[in-house]
């Protein structure tokens, strides 16, 4: 680690501690409240309550295992930039200074990554926090079994995708923050984007992070397509952030940007005009045993100005895998409606113009729509994606069961968002 990297890892710790000494620790007033941006959508509405409650990192109510102690990161990114677009500033704030205090205050980690969950709540509250040889270190969310503390391999993991989703997040809080918390956050935003650049592949694109406890990670070697889209869109967002102030820093992220996208457009199929999931884990086979929704609504989301033909590839996923007005996570048995990715075509709908087919869709995700403002993660019980859990032979399914995630895609799709539009 060079000197340089060490000052401004301390200029970033400094900054933080400053922050937080105001931030998720204290309970402020906040406005506009969750009622009134309900008014809005009423889905933001939702995502701002449950951070008016918590006071950090948001999870989704209990319903299977006390679930509600696990906050992912992905969701908390997604919630903290909706909250953000939806003028919601106060409470994006909080669950970006929960991110900037993880990560900060790592167990082991000190290298700008972040772990894929973390307790819901305070990260800064006794609760949130553990000290141990006067270290101050975040909590990460297990289960007592036998006795013994344990914690699964997929909570303590760091996902290149979820890495993506926190820089976005970041980049949108700091554009109407303070210019004492704009700079704590790209700051912090510059430290997840260096270690991800640590994953970069010679042949394009980046590896989709690590896996395993904290004494035995690997690299994951794969390369996910949806990560790589995620990476476009979050390096090109923080390349513009650091445009004037750092001309060098921008450059070095665009740079990544066109990494990334290019391992991206190796993945496009022109005969059947669909994204392949990504590659095997020698980096180099192309895996096409199964073929996601999101590697193609994402990608006409990310990059639909450079497409040659994106109406035909959202003709591929209405073949292949729309299910009424809704659609299943991949091409194959059609067994579900999986909600966020319905919600991510809506706006892909919106946004070529189709408004009949966005508001059809639209129709749809209503009945889904609880009293509160919240979704499910899919239409059933069982709705199979056709892959494992990373790290994991445990198959990946989705339920009928509240999701941060697909609310937080549902507010988009309410709001007309495009979560990767930063502008230029």
């Amino acid at each position: 680690m060079t000197r340089a990297y060490l000052k401004k890892a301390m200029c970033v710790l400094l900054a933080a501690a400053s922050v937080l000494l105001s931030g998720c620790g204290q309970k402020k007033d906040i406005s506009p409240t969750a009622k009134e941006i309900s008014a809005i959508s009423s889905a933001a509405g939702f995502l701002a309550a449950k951070v008016e409650a918590s006071g950090g990192f948001i999870a989704s109510e209990a319903q299977r295992e006390k679930a509600s102690d696990y906050a992912y990161l992905y969701d908390n990114a997604l919630a903290a930039e909706v909250l953000s677009r939806a003028g919601a500033q106060t409470h994006a704030e909080i669950i970006a200074d929960a991110i900037v205090f993880a990560q900060t205050h790592d167990r082991t980690f000190h290298d700008g990554r972040l772990r894929n969950t973390y307790n819901s709540g305070d990260p800064v509250s006794d609760s949130g926090r553990s000290i141990a040889s006067k270290n101050v270190t975040i909590r990460i969310p297990g289960f007592w079994h036998n006795g013994r503390w344990e914690e699964d391999s997929y909570t303590v993991s760091t996902s290149t995708g979820n890495m993506a989703w926190t820089i976005l997040a970041l980049c949108a809080t700091a554009k109407n923050a303070s210019e004492e918390k704009r700079a704590v956050y790209l700051e912090t935003a510059e430290r997840a984007a260096d270690f991800v650049l640590s994953l970069r592949a010679e042949n394009g694109g980046f590896t989709a992070g690590y896996e395993g406890w904290d004494d035995a990670q690997t690299k994951a070697t794969y390369l996910s397509t949806e990560h790589n889209l995620d990476l476009t869109a979050a390096f090109s967002a923080l390349a513009n952030a650091l445009e004037t102030a750092a001309p060098e820093r921008a450059a070095a992220y665009r740079d990544a940007a066109e990494h990334a996208k290019a391992f991206v457009l190796s993945m496009y199929d022109a005969k059947l005009h669909c994204f392949y999931t990504g590659t095997e884990a020698d980096g180099k086979t192309v895996s096409d045993g199964v073929i996601p929704l999101d590697t193609n609504s994402l990608a006409v989301l990310a990059l639909w100005d450079e497409l040659e033909d994106p109406a035909a590839i959202l003709s591929f996923a209405e073949d292949r895998m729309a299910v009424g007005d809704g659609y299943d996570f991949s091409a194959g048995d059609l067994d579900g409606i999986w909600n966020e990715g319905t919600a991510q075509m809506a706006i892909c709908y919106r946004m070529m113009g189709d408004t009949d087919r966005y508001a059809s869709i639209m129709e749809y995700l209503k009945t889904q729509t609880a009293g509160d403002g919240s979704i499910p993660a899919a239409d059933r019980d069982g709705l199979s994606t056709g892959f494992v859990i990373a790290g994991s032979d445990m198959l990946w399914e989705y339920n009928n069961e509240q999701s941060i995630g697909a609310t937080a895609w549902l507010a988009l799709a309410q709001l007309g968002v495009n979560p990767f539009d930063f502008g230029s």
